[in-house]
């Protein structure tokens, strides 16, 4: 498993304010991707600075609360996943993924709390 990116990830009711708050801090917007779960759309927006540091946003309605987790991009998903499993990481959703045309995903959680948003970017041949 190798590791390909490596940086925080907001989940957020309020997208907007945060990513507001980000380009005054200097990260411009890069790109955007929505996916549909269970019926509602999430749209994810990475941002990066000068620096080459990189922060995620999503936008998901009705959050209670925003969330933060770590979002690791690796080159084989399958095998990093079962890493974690067997360090005792748990995926709340059972074994779901999120499995679009370019990406596969899952929220990772640790034992003692803190997750990762698991993820590969399939190329298209």
């Amino acid at each position: 498993m190798k590791i390909t990116s490596f940086n925080p990830l907001i989940l957020t009711a309020n997208a907007e304010g945060a990513m507001k708050l980000f380009e005054e801090m200097g990260f411009e917007r890069r790109h955007k991707i929505t996916i549909t779960e269970n019926g509602k759309d999430i749209t994810t927006v990475r941002m990066k600075d000068a620096n080459g540091f990189y922060v995620d946003v999503a936008q998901i309605d009705g959050l209670p609360r925003d969330m933060q987790l770590i979002r690791m991009n690796v080159d084989n998903f399958e095998e990093a996943y079962e890493f974690l499993k067997s360090k005792g990481f748990t995926n709340p959703k059972g074994d779901h993924t999120v499995d679009t045309k370019t990406n596969k995903s899952a929220m990772m959680q640790s034992p003692t709390g803190f997750a990762f948003d698991l993820c590969q970017h399939i190329k298209e041949n």
